[in-house]
C-alpha cells in the first residue's frame, strides 16, 4: 500500500494529527526541511486545473487532509484519512517548537494581525521564541522573503491562502535557508487573534467545522460551492477505479 492516497490527484498523506506531528518533528531534529500544505477540496480543485500548484502537492514533503471533505472524499475511495486542520496542527506542534527553542516567524494576514497571533501564541507558551510577525506580501518575492531572512527563523507559518501562500513559499523557500519547517497555516491568524471564532470542540469531533464556518462567514458559500462538485468527481474516481 502507498504512503498516500490520492484523491482526484493530489497525494494525501495517510497519517492522524500525532502522526503527522511526530514525522514533522523527526525531520526536523535531524534537520531536513520540511514544507507541510494542508489541503482542502477546495486546493484539490484549484490543482485539478492548475498544473503548478498540483507540482506543488506532489513536491511537498507532507500533505494532510484539512478539514471534512477531504476525509469524506477518501472514505468515499474506500480509503479512510484521518482530518489534520491546519489550526489544530499548529496547536500541537507550537508547544513542541518551544521545547526545542525553535524560533518562529509568522507572515502573512492582514496587518497587525500576524503580531497579535504571535502575542497569543508567546501568552501560551512563554519558552516559544518569536523571530519575527510581519503581514507582507503573497506578490512580494524581495521585501518579505527579506525580511523573514533577516530573522533567521526555523519555523515559517505562512498565511496567504492557499494556494497564495503555497505558491510563494515554493518560490523563495530555497532563499531562506535558516527554515527547517514551513507551513501553509490559511486563516489560522485570524483565529489566534480572536478575529475569527474557533469552531467548538464538539464540531470539530464530528466533522461539522465547515458548518460553523459558513455560519459565522456567509459569504463562504461562493467557495464552498465546489464541494458538491468534489463529491461528484471523487465518487467518479471510485467508479472508474472499480
Amino acid at each position: 500500500m502507498s504512503d498516500r492516497v490520492a484523491i482526484l490527484g493530489t497525494p494525501f498523506d495517510r497519517l492522524d494529527l500525532r502522526a503527522a506531528v511526530a514525522r514533522i518533528l523527526e525531520r526536523f531534529d535531524e534537520g531536513r526541511r520540511t514544507f507541510v500544505i494542508t489541503a482542502n477540496p477546495e486546493f484539490v480543485m484549484i490543482a485539478r486545473r492548475d498544473t503548478e500548484v498540483a507540482r506543488l502537492a506532489h513536491e511537498a514533503e507532507l500533505v494532510v487532509a484539512d478539514g471534512t471533505g477531504v476525509a469524506l472524499g477518501a472514505r468515499i475511495l474506500g480509503d479512510p484519512l484521518a482530518r489534520v486542520p491546519g489550526r489544530v496542527l499548529v496547536d500541537a506542534l507550537v508547544p513542541e517548537l518551544a521545547r526545542r527553542e525553535a524560533s518562529v516567524f509568522l507572515l502573512g494576514a492582514a496587518p497587525g494581525v500576524a503580531e497579535r497571533a504571535a502575542a497569543v501564541l508567546r501568552r501560551r507558551e512563554p519558552g516559544l521564541r518569536v523571530a519575527g510577525a510581519y503581514a507582507g506580501d503573497a506578490g512580494d518575492d524581495v521585501d518579505t522573503a527579506a525580511r523573514v531572512r533577516a530573522s533567521a527563523p526555523d519555523v515559517l507559518f505562512v498565511a496567504f491562502g492557499m494556494p497564495k501562500q503555497e505558491r510563494w513559499i515554493a518560490r523563495n523557500l530555497a532563499s531562506l535557508p535558516s527554515v527547517r519547517l514551513v507551513i501553509g497555516v490559511g486563516g489560522v491568524f485570524d483565529q489566534l487573534a480572536g478575529l475569527r471564532r474557533v469552531p467548538p470542540a464538539f464540531l470539530h469531533r464530528v466533522g461539522l467545522e465547515w458548518l460553523w464556518r459558513l455560519a459565522m462567514e456567509p459569504s463562504r458559500w461562493r467557495r464552498q460551492r465546489v464541494l458538491p462538485i468534489f463529491a461528484l468527481l471523487v465518487l467518479r474516481q471510485r467508479l472508474v477505479g472499480r
